[in-house]
């Protein structure tokens, strides 16, 4: 499930990590049950507009929010475009940008690598089917392009740029697709002359359940 809308959402937008639920966000998320049947337990995203929405989806269910973990983050845009719009990319990042499912594993500035983000969801893959053979069926509160990559593991970094095209809207309900995990892919090894070893670009100009963990 992708959390509800956010205070100051516009299309295109990298929203700031703090950013909460906007009153229409929290209506959309009181608006999205009943949940599928299956579902026993909620795992979430500890951003606060998914910890927001795991709270408010709890309340209304009954259902417990049994952990919240990193490996459920939105993708970590780099600062350099946090709270902009693509009309207002730096042209370094929109270069960057261009060239990134060629070169998954090249950063841009202190954002997320394509690799990076598709290795963590990798993780997150094996945590959520390790916590289902004790919880049963989970409802996992993430964001747009992790959820993306998490449901099509299988084309490594590549699946960043559908996760980013894919129209996923906000307090919407997916199925995860139930299969093994890939094992992160090496791209590192076989990438073609760019920035090289580095790796970074700088550029010049249940009512029972366990209290909530944090992993």
């Amino acid at each position: 499930m992708r959390h509800g809308a956010y205070e100051g959402h516009a299309i295109g937008h990298h929203a700031p990590w703090g950013v909460s639920l906007s009153e229409a966000g929290r209506a959309q998320v009181a608006m999205a049950t009943p949940l599928p049947g299956a579902v026993q337990a909620i795992l979430t995203s500890p951003l606060p507009r998914a910890a927001q929405t795991a709270d408010i989806i709890s309340r209304v269910t009954g259902l417990p929010v049994i952990a919240d973990t990193h490996l459920l983050a939105e993708w970590r845009a780099p600062s350099a475009v946090i709270g902009r719009t693509a009309s207002d990319y730096p042209p370094a990042y929109v270069e960057w940008r261009r060239t990134r499912v060629h070169y998954p594993s090249v950063v841009f500035e202190d954002g997320e690598s394509l690799a990076q983000l598709h290795g963590r969801a990798c993780l997150a893959a094996r945590h959520l089917t390790a916590l289902s053979q004790s919880y049963g069926g989970l409802l996992v509160v993430s964001h747009k392009l992790l959820l993306g990559v998490l449901c099509a593991l299988d084309d490594g970094p590549a699946a960043f740029e559908r996760a980013a095209r894919d129209e996923w809207g906000f307090a919407e309900i997916r199925p995860f697709p139930e299969r093994e995990a890939p094992h992160p892919r090496p791209h590192a090894a076989a990438q073609p002359e760019r920035p090289g070893k580095a790796e970074r670009v700088v550029p010049t100009s249940t009512s029972a359940a366990r209290p909530r963990e944090r992993t």
